[in-house]
């Protein structure tokens, strides 16, 4: 049986520990490299052409340069099929989106560790599911897609806990103006309950 070539980039020992261990368990799984740096993922990319990558976002500080290393690998390597899944504990819906633009296939919050042994199978198997950490968040993210900027600012500012008397200092319009933005956001999103 042909194994699936896993290479793993995460900067925290504890999880390039516990991750390469859950990996080396399975036995249609093996461990080809692990990369702590952007550079190093990178190299290793091209050096071992791994089928998934398991990749931290923030390898060093908060750089998000595991975004930028899956932006490099996925588009020089893209003819070789690898597959890119995002590991990591930010929840931020841009990120997210983000990662899906710059070629990640799937996003699992490390909180949800237990679920990467299967999404490596469905990834390695082409039939990758979005997983729930990252579903609800974009299913948001593509529902503010239909918000104005102008809506969007009014938005943030709401989600931040200004009312609409702040919102309405900060932004230079009317409170009646503030009102009718917001309530054109409720009719726009099903999640939002701003009013």
């Amino acid at each position: 049986m042909e194994r699936i070539r896993v290479m793993l980039v995460e900067d925290d020992p504890f999880w390039q520990h516990n991750i390469s261990s859950d990996l080396a368990e399975e036995s249609d799984m093996e461990v080809v490299a692990v990369a702590a740096t952007k550079e190093e993922a990178i190299e290793a990319a091209f050096r071992q052409l791994p089928d998934v990558i398991l990749m931290d976002i923030n390898l060093t500080g908060n750089n998000l340069d595991g975004l930028e290393a899956t932006k490099e690998i996925v588009s020089k390597l893209y003819e070789r099929g690898i597959k890119v899944i995002m590991l990591t504990s930010l929840t931020e819906g841009e990120i997210i989106m983000k990662s899906f633009q710059f070629g990640a296939l799937n996003y699992i919050n490390k909180l949800s560790y237990k679920d990467i042994v299967r999404a490596v199978r469905e990834a390695h198997e082409d039939r990758s599911t979005i997983h729930a950490d990252a579903a609800r968040i974009m299913r948001n993210e593509i529902q503010l897609r239909e918000l104005s900027p102008m809506e969007r600012e009014v938005f943030d500012l709401r989600k931040e806990g200004l009312s609409k008397q702040q919102i309405s200092d900060k932004l230079h319009k009317s409170t009646n103006t503030i009102k009718s933005q917001l309530k054109s956001i409720k009719n726009k999103l099903i999640f939002f309950r701003g009013e």
